[in-house]
């Protein structure tokens, strides 16, 4: 099973949904990236997601240019941005989802009301890729 997760920056949400799906099965071939890749992965989302006990500090934000002629199972949008601005994927696609987060990294307040957000954005994400992945990738 080939899954490939989009995002705009692919520093977050991408991110932390392939940090879950490859912690429900270690076996899957997951990957993200963005439309438009930041720098590095968003140092909040590294730590709340080692919070929960998965460590992302390993990975790096991709273009999705890179993915763009292999075959998924699925690709799957997070945030709308990348959902209006996806290419065309010249290998073949199986199933098109997308799945709109907020982005935990546009959020303004203080030290802990943004870590507040960041928690609530990876527990949504959490919630939302395990109800998918026991319903339809399993």
């Amino acid at each position: 099973m080939r899954v490939l997760i989009l995002c705009t920056g692919n520093s977050c949400r991408s991110q932390m949904a392939h940090g879950f799906l490859k912690s429900f099965n270690s076996k899957l071939d997951v990957h993200s990236a963005g439309t438009s890749p930041a720098s590095r992965v968003n140092p909040l989302a590294v730590q709340v997601m080692r919070e929960a006990g998965i460590d992302i500090s390993g990975h790096e934000p991709k273009n999705v240019n890179t993915y763009i002629n292999s075959e998924w199972d699925y690709v799957i949008t997070v945030c709308d941005n990348a959902r209006e601005t996806c290419p065309v994927f010249n290998g073949k696609v199986k199933h098109r989802l997308h799945m709109g987060f907020d982005d935990p990294s546009g959020f303004r307040g203080s030290e802990n009301e943004i870590l507040k957000e960041f928690r609530r954005i990876r527990d949504e994400i959490h919630d939302q890729f395990l109800t998918l992945y026991n319903e339809k990738i399993k």
